[in-house]
């Protein structure tokens, strides 16, 4: 007789057509035999490498429980060693010695990085312990009972400890006792929120990042009240200490990209970061001699977080007061916050322009001075083009010597006082404008063509990619000027092939014209209305494309 299998194979064959296939009880009880023995394979495959992994972290704890330089038991060799740390010879550091229940104590920190009243309280509250309040283990009396500040740990490491209070921290050290209290009561000097110089906007938020990274990514953490988002912590600098701040949300950013920002900034090995995060892109992000930015600066704490929102990386560093939003693109750099205060049809009119004034500042002088040494080159429609004299000088030299004089001008407008800069900017205009021209020097048209060069080198929303195209642009003369049309255009030809190779943390850096995307392309040409742009960039490659939440 046929087994159940057979009669239900057969059943099967006959309505779908298919050839009946006969399975015994033997090779279904082989099979169940392999089955069973695969996954006990498996299993076993599973638990050998958790407990190589239990090891290895074993192995690692160990190492570092080696390289911990423990704090001394007694007290007066504690305060030996804080006299390495500076204590009796730099005036800021501060050391104050008191008996709490018979039991010597010394407090430790910096003046000028603590809040005062928080220690002060916290001292006047064990004036009042008694010798009897104290148990045999004094340090977790200290801790658990009589140490009334919000954010109090215990350490024993003293390197970790020395840097907590370097940090701005405080340290109570507690006489018999191999372990110190961490308080953590900071109170670090900053300015008040400005609007970001740079990133100003006619409607929206008016505050800005400053020095301090608490208060920065507090900034950030107003406007993304969500679960997911996450800050990480790490130091940088032998001897700085700089604390640098790796801000992202766990269910959109990619994995990936993540581990590799990571991995980069804990390679580097510096004595530290006194110009903060500058120096860390260079550290980790540029290296090389390319004008191009690869990284987006911002000051602003609401582009920021849509930039967070859309899955890219933001790097806080202390004593900065912008922030890097990596991967980049040229695209992004282009883009303004104000673009997106207005009404889509506003937005993309403002962004159309910003277009036209950084195509002017790249193209238009070499342009003219090319039409200008070669006139059968010019359209019947801008015969108009051309001086009449060229002056005393060679064009390419005016222009050289005009673009030089624009860069003086940046540089005195920044270190002249406020209530001279009008003054400055009026005699500069006189003196260059004016009487350069009369004298014959320049030609009116390249101060024309200078400026408005210049007033779209400013338009640009990144200040590091408007000097960049400064470069281009002088590049683009002297190509101009030494090899008329096929200067202009294997140099225009091979800058865009170096932009196109150019990539920013592995992701091509002139997305999404090369690689093409269509649809990315068109939500930078137009800014589209908010329920209309319903996904994620691709180049960021987030875990959850659609922006959109799901509605029951």
């Amino acid at each position: 007789m046929m087994s159940d299998m057979q009669r239900e194979n057969e059943e099967v064959s006959k309505d779908g057509g298919m050839k009946p296939q006969f399975i015994s009880e033997d090779q279904l009880q082989e099979e169940s035999r392999r089955g069973g023995a695969e996954e006990e394979g498996n299993s076993f495959d599973e638990i050998m490498q958790v407990s190589r992994g239990i090891e290895e972290q074993e192995e690692q704890e160990e190492k570092e429980k080696k390289k911990r330089e423990p704090i001394p038991h007694h007290l007066d060799t504690v305060l030996k060693k804080l006299e390495e740390m500076g204590y009796k010879t730099s005036f800021d550091v501060v050391v104050r010695e008191m008996t709490f229940g018979e039991k010597r104590t010394a407090l430790f920190c910096l003046n000028g990085l603590v809040k005062e009243e928080v220690l002060t309280e916290v001292l006047m509250r064990l004036t009042y312990l008694e010798p009897g309040d104290l148990s045999s283990d004094a340090l977790h009396s200290f801790l658990d009972f009589y140490v009334p500040a919000a954010q109090v740990d215990k350490e024993e490491d003293w390197d970790m400890l020395i840097t907590f209070v370097l940090a701005g921290g405080s340290a109570l050290f507690i006489d018999g006792e191999s372990k110190a209290l961490k308080i953590d009561a900071k109170n670090f000097p900053a300015r008040g929120m400005e609007e970001p110089s740079l990133e100003k906007v006619v409607r929206g938020a008016r505050d800005g990042f400053n020095e301090t990274l608490m208060v920065n990514i507090s900034l950030v953490r107003r406007r993304l009240r969500d679960p997911k988002l996450r800050y990480e912590l790490v130091m940088v600098g032998e001897r700085t200490k700089t604390d640098v701040c790796i801000a992202y949300i766990d269910d959109i950013v990619d994995k990936e990209l993540l581990k590799s920002i990571k991995d980069k900034i804990s390679m580097v090995k510096v004595d530290g970061l006194p110009l903060a995060d500058k120096q860390l892109e260079e550290a980790t992000i540029k290296r090389g001699w390319s004008p191009f930015p690869l990284v987006r600066y911002s000051e602003r704490p609401d582009t920021v977080a849509a930039h967070l929102l859309e899955g890219s990386v933001a790097i806080f560093v202390d004593t900065s007061p912008s922030v890097m939003t990596l991967p980049t693109t040229y695209t992004d750099l282009v883009q303004h916050a104000e673009e997106n205060r207005q009404t889509p049809f506003i937005g993309t009119y403002l962004r159309w322009v910003r277009f036209i004034g950084i195509f002017a500042s790249l193209f238009m002088l070499p342009l003219w001075l090319l039409f200008v040494m070669h006139p059968e080159f010019k359209p019947p429609m801008l015969e108009f083009l051309g001086p009449s004299k060229t002056g005393k000088i060679p064009l390419f030299v005016q222009f050289l010597l005009v673009e030089i004089g624009v860069d003086l001008l940046r540089m005195a407008s920044v270190h002249t006082p406020t209530t001279l800069a009008t003054a400055m900017s009026l005699v500069a205009a006189i003196l260059i404008g004016d009487i350069a021209v009369q004298t014959g020097l320049f030609v009116n048209e390249v101060i024309l063509y200078m400026a408005i060069a210049a007033i779209g080198m400013f338009a640009t929303p990144s200040y590091e990619l408007g000097l960049a195209n400064r470069i281009v642009r002088l590049v683009l003369l002297m190509a101009v000027a030494a090899f008329n049309v096929p200067g202009f255009v294997i140099v225009t030809t091979v800058i865009v092939i170096f932009l196109v190779n150019e990539r920013s943390m592995n992701r091509p850096y002139m997305w999404p014209i090369i690689p093409f995307d269509a649809k990315a392309l068109l939500s930078i040409v137009i800014r589209q209305p908010l329920l209309y742009n319903r996904t994620r960039p691709n180049i960021l490659r987030p875990q959850q494309r659609d922006k959109m939440p799901e509605t029951s």
